[in-house]
């Protein structure tokens, strides 16, 4: 049973509950502190959302009756308090007694569609539905906000894309610049007009049933699907994803169980799951952007722990990211501030699948980074064919916009991000293993679940990326840091599971603290 209540709706496991009640969490004890709002996936008052992207990380048009693909479940727990015949907030709840979840995104917020008006938007960006879907994200993002030391924090984000390209429709810029249509290449799949929709959206909303704690999103990009969703996943021929999540009330962690499955329509498919910055601009996203991550990392000094268990691999064209980190800075090597002429998305991404070999070789230069760093900082020329560990790296691709590139080169995809952008894929290899990282093929692999400890920091401080020559280094700061997996032009239905669960983000202690001025 829901009623809807100031703004938030309660499921029912007792009686009303009281206002809402302001939290804090974080230990800042010792040198190192957690980056996240809530590490490890421990907290029962869970925040997730969830967004899905066109090829170019936009929305264009919203599929029939779902609304802005921008959806929010975000509670706390209360226990009924025997003494003062009331309800108090509990984080941890391991009280035991009658609870109540108090949901704080209502389904009236998660269907708002481009024209409906809410509380804080604006009247400019009401009717265009790429900028309602940013509005609606920081309005979500409002709504389950959680003030903290040193920054607030909103939610962790599932991320969904298609990977169907209309070139006749020209939706999406050339290395940020827009461009009209363009005829149809090979590499870009699509089924003709309308191949780059949204999704289908269905949202299981997070219940408590005994100490059970658990929701989901779903759904599918067949437009004409939904009737189909509950079929058999092994024989349907819809695509489809999902992701539930699943807790004990009061004890140990969250998993994220995720499912993903291409089909013919739709043969190219992305599902993450992001620890994005709070606020300010993140990766692949050239808007402001809400998330788990109240401290920014920076290289060389954090690292990432987690814990990964792959069912289901998603084909031999399945890239699985370990880990996907993404930020944004100019050639310059200045920080991005929105210009996507100039803004450079810069990503590495260490891919799991044993299925996917070294590109860069002795003989294609042009897909190794011009120099490969060793731990003590020693560099190796990719010509160095003695030395330079080829198969370390899947491929290395160059920002579109670069004016100084060494020759040989492979420039980046110049369409499926909002700007430029530079990509930087490994592979399991001996070069990553004083990081932590796999170190041959087949580790942490299908039935293989391993918790991992990634030196993100240094390893991403030691990767290659384009700056122009004399211009100052860049800040190498991280706001997206994320796992999960993209099927890559299959020729069949794949299908790709994994359960994601223990993620953390440890960074130095901030210097200085600020008061905690945010509101809940």
């Amino acid at each position: 049973m829901a009623r809807m209540m100031y703004g938030c709706f309660i499921l029912w496991l007792g009686l009303l509950s009281p206002a809402a009640t302001v939290l804090a969490t974080g230990n800042l004890a010792g040198k190192y502190v957690t980056a996240l709002g809530d590490p490890g996936m421990r907290r029962d008052g869970l925040r997730v959302a969830f967004e899905a992207w066109n090829f170019c990380n936009e929305v264009a048009e919203e599929a029939p009756k779902m609304g802005s693909p921008r959806l929010g479940d975000c509670f706390d727990v209360f226990v009924k308090d025997s003494h003062k015949r009331g309800w108090k907030h509990c984080e941890p709840c391991n009280q035991t007694g009658e609870h109540l979840l108090i949901h704080r995104v209502d389904e009236a917020d998660n269907r708002l569609s481009v024209g409906d008006p809410f509380p804080g938007g604006f009247s400019t960006t009401l009717n265009n539905t790429d900028l309602y879907a940013v509005e609606k994200e920081q309005y979500l993002g409002a709504k389950c906000q959680v003030r903290d030391r040193p920054s607030p924090w909103q939610f962790w984000m599932v991320m969904l894309k298609n990977g169907n390209l209309d070139t006749l429709a020209g939706l999406c810029p050339s290395n940020g610049r827009k461009v009209g249509p363009f005829p149809h290449e090979s590499r870009f799949p699509c089924f003709g007009t309308g191949c780059m929709n949204q999704p289908l959206m269905y949202h299981n909303y997070t219940t408590l049933k005994g100490d059970r704690l658990s929701g989901s999103f779903y759904g599918t990009y067949d437009l004409d699907g939904e009737s189909h969703l509950h079929e058999d996943l092994a024989t349907t021929k819809l695509s489809y994803y999902s992701v539930t999540w699943e807790k004990q009330l009061g004890k140990g962690g969250w998993k994220f169980h995720h499912f993903l499955k291409t089909n013919k329509k739709y043969p190219w498919l992305m599902l993450y799951l992001r620890a994005d910055a709070h606020e300010g601009l993140s990766g692949g996203y050239h808007y402001q952007t809400r998330g788990m991550t109240k401290i920014i990392p920076k290289s060389p000094d954090f690292k990432v722990r987690l814990t990964l268990d792959i069912k289901q691999g998603g084909g031999p064209k399945s890239q699985f990211y370990l880990m996907d980190i993404g930020s944004c800075w100019k050639n310059n090597g200045q920080p991005c501030d929105g210009d996507v002429t100039t803004d450079v998305t810069r990503y590495s991404e260490m891919i799991l699948n044993p299925n996917t070999t070294a590109w860069c070789s002795p003989t294609n230069l042009n897909t190794c980074p011009p120099y490969h760093t060793l731990p003590n900082g020693t560099r190796i020329h990719r010509t160095d064919t003695s030395n330079f560990p080829y198969g370390a790296y899947h491929m290395y691709c160059s920002p579109g916009n670069a004016e100084h590139l060494e020759e040989p080169y492979n420039l980046c995809d110049a369409y499926s991000n909002p700007q430029p952008q530079e990509l930087v894929q490994i592979l399991p290899h001996p070069a990553w293993g004083d990081y932590g990282y796999p170190t041959k093929p087949g580790e942490g692999w299908i039935g293989d679940p391993r918790t991992w400890e990634l030196d993100v920091g240094r390893l991403s401080q030691a990767l290659f990326f384009y700056q122009d020559p004399g211009t100052p280094p860049a800040k190498r700061e991280w706001p997206s840091l994320d796992v999960g997996t993209e099927i890559y032009v299959s020729e069949e239905g794949e299908v790709a599971e994994w359960i994601l669960s223990d993620f953390d983000v440890i960074v130095p202690r901030p210097k200085r603290r600020h008061s905690l001025k945010h509101r809940f």
